[in-house]
This record gives C-alpha cells, sequence and structure tokens, in this order.
C-alpha cells in the first residue's frame, strides 16, 4: 500500500471516529449532567472513587493489553495470517486467567480497602460494596473485549466503533431516564445499568468481529512460545502501565483519604469534559497507531518519523482548538452544564485539560516505542520517573497542599517523561531530538502563547452571559486556527490545506 493510500485510511478512519467521538460527547454531556443531579454530588464522589479501587487493579491488566494490542497490528502488518489466529487465541486465554485473578484480589484487598481505609459516610458504605462489585463485572468484561477491539483497530476498521457506538450512547441515554425513576438505590441502580450496558457492547463487538475476521475463532491454546512472548512484552510494559493507574486512579484515592467524596466528585466531573475532549485526539491516534505500528515491521522508518512528527503535532493542536475555549470560560460552561458547581472544579478542569496536551505529544513516542518491542530500558526509566506521581503527591497533600496539586505534580512530571522519551527513543529508532524540538516541542509552545494572548485579555473585559461566551469561543477558536496555520504548518501542510480548500469551495460553487 501506498504513503498516499495510507494517509487517505487514516484521515477516512479518523473522520468515521470524530463523527462517533461528536455524538458520543453530546451524550455523555448532557447525561452526567443527569446523573450528577439524580445522585447528588456525594454519590457520584462514591461512585468514581469505588470505580477506581477496581481500576486499581488495570495495574495487572494494562501492560498485557499493550502487549496483545501490540503483537495482533504487528503480525498483521506481516500479513501472518496464520500466527495472527495463534495470538487471538492465545490473547484470549491470557485474559480470562487474567480475569479470575483480578476477581480473587479484588474480592479480599479491595472490599478490605474500600471498607477501612476510603472516607466514605457510613450510611452510603453498603451502596459503596454494591457499585464495588458491578465495577468488578464490568471490568473484566471489558478485560476480555481488548483482543476484540485490538484486531478491529489493526485491520483499521473504524467503522465498527462508530456503529456501536450509536447502540452506547442510546443505552446511556436510557440510564440517565432510568436513574431518576429507580425504584432501588439511585447509587446501586446506576452501577447495575452501567455493567448491562457494558455487557451488550461486548457482545456486539464479539458479534461483529467474529463475522468479519476469521482470526476471530477462540479455540483453547496453550502456546508456550506466544505466551513467553507477550509476558516477556508485557513484563517490562507493567511498569509503564502501572505508574499510569497509579498517577490517575491512585491520585483520586489519595485525594479522598484527604479531601473526602465531594471533591473525588469535583474532579470527576473534570475528567468527563476531559474525555469528552481527549477523545477526538485518541481517536486521531486510533487510526494513527496501526500505521506507525506497520511502517516500523515492513522497515518504513522515513514515513515511521513522518507519522510520529506530525502526529504529536496534530494532536496537540486539536486538544488546543477544542479546550482554550474551555479553558477560558471554564466558571461559565460548568454553571450552564452543571447548574451547580461542586467546589474545585473550575481549577480540576483547567488543570486537567493542560495535562492532557502535556501528554498528547507523547502517544506517537510511545507507540514507536512499543512496535521495537524492545521496551525494558525505557519502562525502567520513564515508568520510574512516573511511578513518583503517587509518592510526591501523597507528601504534598499530607502538608496541607490543596487536592489540584495532584494534578501540577502529574503536570511536571509529564514533562520530565517527554525529555526522557527523546533521549530512549533517540537509541532504539534513531530519532533526532533536535528534529523533534524544532519541528514539535517549540513549535507548540510558539502557536499556543500567540494564540491565548488575545481571548485572555477579552476575558478580563467581558461579563459572564450567553453572548460573550460565544464571543470569546469565536475569539478563541479563531486565534488558535490562525496561529496553527501561519505558525504550526510548514510550507508544505499550508500549500495542502490550501488546496483541499479549494477543492471544497468548486464543489459548494457547482452545486
Amino acid at each position: 500500500m501506498t504513503t498516499t493510500e495510507n494517509n487517505k485510511r487514516i484521515a477516512r478512519n479518523t473522520l468515521l471516529l470524530y463523527f462517533r467521538m461528536l455524538f458520543l460527547m453530546i451524550i455523555s454531556l448532557y447525561t452526567s449532567r443527569i446523573v450528577l443531579n439524580a445522585l447528588g454530588v456525594e454519590d457520584f464522589g462514591i461512585y468514581n472513587v469505588a470505580g477506581g479501587v477496581v481500576a486499581m487493579f488495570s495495574i495487572l491488566s494494562g501492560s498485557l493489553s499493550a502487549a496483545i494490542s501490540r503483537f495482533i497490528t504487528y503480525e498483521l502488518g506481516k500479513n501472518n495470517i496464520l500466527k495472527l489466529k495463534v495470538i487471538f487465541s492465545s490473547a484470549i486465554t491470557i485474559q480470562i486467567g487474567l480475569g479470575i485473578v483480578i476477581v480473587f484480589f479484588a474480592e479480599t484487598i479491595g472490599i478490605w480497602f474500600l471498607n477501612t481505609q476510603m472516607n466514605i459516610p457510613i450510611e452510603r458504605m453498603v451502596a459503596a460494596n454494591w457499585v464495588l462489585q458491578f465495577s468488578i463485572i464490568t471490568f473484566i468484561i471489558n478485560l476480555i473485549s481488548v483482543p476484540y477491539n485490538a484486531v478491529i483497530i489493526a485491520h483499521e476498521k473504524m467503522s465498527a466503533f462508530a456503529y456501536i457506538s450509536i447502540f452506547e450512547a442510546i443505552g446511556k441515554l436510557l440510564i440517565a431516564y432510568l436513574i431518576t425513576i429507580s425504584p432501588i438505590d439511585k447509587l446501586i441502580f446506576y452501577a447495575i445499568l452501567m455493567c448491562v450496558v457494558a455487557i451488550a457492547i461486548r457482545l456486539l463487538y464479539g458479534y461483529y468481529c467474529k463475522r468479519h475476521f476469521d482470526e476471530c475463532r477462540f479455540h483453547f491454546i496453550w502456546n508456550k512460545q506466544i505466551f513467553q512472548q507477550i509476558f516477556s512484552f508485557a513484563g517490562w510494559n507493567f511498569i509503564g502501565a502501572s505508574s499510569a493507574v497509579l498517577r490517575d486512579h491512585g491520585g483520586n484515592i489519595i485525594i479522598n483519604l484527604f479531601c473526602g467524596p465531594t471533591v473525588n466528585a469535583a474532579r470527576g466531573i473534570a475528567f468527563q469534559v476531559n474525555n469528552a475532549i481527549q477523545g477526538f485526539v485518541s481517536n486521531f491516534m486510533t487510526a494513527l497507531n496501526p500505521q506507525i505500528t506497520k511502517s516500523y515491521a515492513v522497515k518504513n522508518y522515513t514515513y515511521m518519523m513522518t507519522l510520529i512528527f506530525q502526529g504529536a503535532r496534530l494532536s496537540f493542536y486539536m486538544l488546543l482548538l477544542l479546550s482554550l475555549p474551555i479553558i477560558i470560560n471554564t466558571h461559565y460552561l460548568l454553571t450552564l452544564w452543571l447548574n451547580t458547581v461542586p467546589e474545585h472544579t473550575v481549577l480540576f478542569v483547567r488543570l486537567v485539560l493542560i495535562f492532557a496536551m502535556s501528554e498528547s505529544i507523547s502517544g506517537p513516542l510511545i507507540t514507536a516505542m512499543l512496535a521495537t518491542g524492545n521496551i525494558r530500558n525505557y519502562q525502567i526509566i520513564v515508568g520510574g520517573l512516573q511511578m513518583l506521581n503517587l509518592p510526591i503527591s501523597y507528601i504534598l497533600l499530607s502538608l496541607g497542599a490543596i487536592p489540584e496539586t495532584v494534578l501540577i505534580v502529574a503536570v511536571l512530571i509529564s514533562q520530565c517523561c517527554l525529555m526522557a522519551r527523546l533521549y530512549m527513543l533517540k537509541k532504539m529508532i534513531k530519532l533526532k531530538i533536535k528534529d523533534y524540538l524544532k519541528k514539535v516541542y517549540f513549535n507548540i509552545i510558539t502557536v499556543s502563547i500567540i494564540a491565548i494572548i488575545l481571548p485572555i485579555c477579552m476575558q478580563e473585559r467581558l461579563a459572564e452571559n450567553f453572548i460573550n461566551f460565544l464571543l470569546s469561543s469565536l475569539i478563541c477558536m479563531l486565534c488558535t486556527y490562525l496561529s496553527i496555520y501561519y505558525i504550526g504548518c510548514s510550507y508544505e501542510e499550508r500549500k495542502f490545506i490550501y488546496n483541499k480548500f479549494l477543492i471544497l469551495k468548486s464543489k459548494i460553487t457547482h452545486k
């Protein structure tokens, strides 16, 4: 397949995923408001922290999931269908075994931790335990789904995600309505319904994969060689995967220990906003990642470097374009969305979006690292740095720091990890650090500074109302677009965009 065809495939898949994300974002933000109002701030926080206890056990699964995705994409890139079938069945076997282990730990350590260590009102402890149980079931279901989703992504059949997302969105809308008329405890009922939707989605993905891909026929396989390859890869990837889990969900638990479930609710709302926005970038990377891995598999390193550099910049630009209006108008948007805004939510939202932008430029670097399969030294250094999030945050909160400190620490360590990634990838794939700093890092910093100056100056002089919000958002997006186009893009990229605009204009004119 030619480079042009690959680029078209990336663009087409990204577009499909964008429609999916836009649809889900609207539904998600609407349902979040209904759920928050139905449950109340405290119960919403309990749901987030109880689910976070289960999510902590993804320390065990995260590294294996990444390994499975890498091996499936790599073998498909080499067109080795026979080995692909063996890897898929082996992956299912591994995930089932891992699921049994996680259930054991969640039902012992997880229950003990929730009931003895967490800061939850005694009258809501029964409901919290029910949330924990249904969160465990949901987690295991999603765990088994990993190989199926990896096959869809490897085949670059993103339309499957788009279509199934319609069902998912309808399910979440139904949940939002049902908990308002719940015949039992609303928090417990919410956990049950979320579990039911997860089961239904899992069945849909399974049906799609079995119908469209020959390798998605599970047979119990005990292939020692494949197991060794996957576990060897996952063993070192465990450091990076666990550090990310400890940073995100461990941070949530630390906040609960020092600040209580109300602050967990504020953090939960912030991450819902982040998920809605970052989904656009993750969709782009979902379309891009297979091409990076396949380029490495066929030793097309020049094209791989192009994808890494452009992918990093475009990921950041998309986030900046969407995030800047929210960062500037955070308080008004939250008031419009939720009516009652929990304390700390405004700063949490701003910091979580800044953190997302900080992490976005590392996405293609991580994919390139995973593609090599040689990840031991990388994970020791980068994963070790990320591990510092939890102890540093714990120390600072114990000394009386504000809850938002957890995210400030995460942003600073994210930048340290980026520099470490560049240093390691210089040796692994001969990545030129100077080129990356020039074409990506300093490029996005310059674009960001220029884009934000006018919106900040204007915001200080505007009252909070809907008209001023629309005006402010328009200015933000215009400044960001102009900054990206004239400073962030190369001459060739500007020429490409201009030509596409002329084609679009011509089509409209002819109609």
